[in-house]
């Protein structure tokens, strides 16, 4: 390494020792004091917005419990083990999602859990009457509602699982939560297999399914679907699909609106990241087609 190399580094550390040593100079007497200078710090630039983002997320992580951010079993994507091997793989095509739990006779025995990748050496396998989904079935992870979510974060990693159920206190199944689950409370969102390039807004699936960012404006998704929302209260579609339900809502859920149904794809405790747009009337989706 050259002279010049290496003072660069060494004046780097420095730089970033002195930076943490302005942050912490001052002594918080609690947790809304540290966050008050971790703020001020944020101010000066002496943190990013990122940063400051992810420790506030680490901070709510540790006083959050499994129930704050778990999906209810009514809005669970499951799988039942008297589904035959064509509809698992389709409900897996339609869902997108890479986990599911599969029952036995309800909701509340769950036998095990699949992972898409699994399926994969099956999906072109003619013959499904040899298929066992005891093969491929992987032993459930039960977790009380009242579990912090730092501890399950420590868990999965342990683990190595991914996907946990959550069971009530009577021992019911409650919902589940992923791994994702934790780590977007903490970095925000991540990425997956729904989303649109950065700029674009609305992405065709086919002719009558459409991904849209929660964040689309409602006059460009009034011009590109032919609808007449009313933009006076609300500028954005997530705005106006969270007024209707009146709630924060939760993966999965659908709400219809002038008879076009939107499916919560993403969205966190407070609010809404990505939506699917499913046209029920063929001759709307016919008009947007020619165009």
């Amino acid at each position: 390494m050259s002279e010049d190399t290496s003072s660069s580094n060494d004046s780097e550390g420095r730089s970033w020792l002195e930076k943490l040593g302005q942050i912490l100079h001052a002594d918080p007497r609690d947790r809304e004091d540290l966050l008050e200078i971790l703020r001020e710090a944020e101010k000066r630039t002496l943190l990013d917005t990122d940063s400051l983002g992810m420790i506030e997320g680490v901070l709510q992580v540790s006083e959050m419990q499994v129930r704050d951010i778990m999906i209810p079993r009514s809005q669970m994507s499951i799988l039942s083990r008297d589904q035959s091997r064509d509809n698992m793989l389709s409900v897996m095509i339609e869902s997108g999602h890479s986990r599911f739990p599969v029952i036995g006779d309800s909701r509340d025995e769950v036998l095990g859990i699949i992972l898409a990748k699994d399926m994969l050496r099956f999906s072109r396998d003619e013959d499904s009457e040899d298929f066992s989904i005891r093969e491929i079935l992987r032993e459930p992870v039960f977790v009380p509602e009242s579990k912090r979510l730092n501890v399950l974060l420590k868990d999965f990693r342990s683990s190595q699982n991914h996907l946990a159920i959550v069971v009530d206190e009577y021992g019911g199944v409650a919902g589940m939560v992923t791994i994702e689950d934790v780590l977007e409370q903490i970095v925000g969102e991540i990425e997956d297999e729904h989303d649109i390039d950065e700029g674009k807004y609305i992405l065709k699936h086919d002719d009558t399914h459409y991904i849209v960012k929660a964040l689309t404006d409602i006059e460009e998704f009034n011009a590109f679907f032919k609808t007449a929302f009313s933009d006076d209260e609300f500028d954005t579609i997530g705005g106006l699909v969270m007024n209707v339900l009146g709630h924060m809502p939760k993966r999965d859920e659908v709400v219809v609106i002038d008879d076009i149904s939107f499916r919560i794809l993403r969205s966190d405790n407070r609010r809404i990241y990505l939506l699917e747009v499913i046209l029920e009337d063929e001759a709307a989706a016919t008009s947007i087609e020619s165009d």
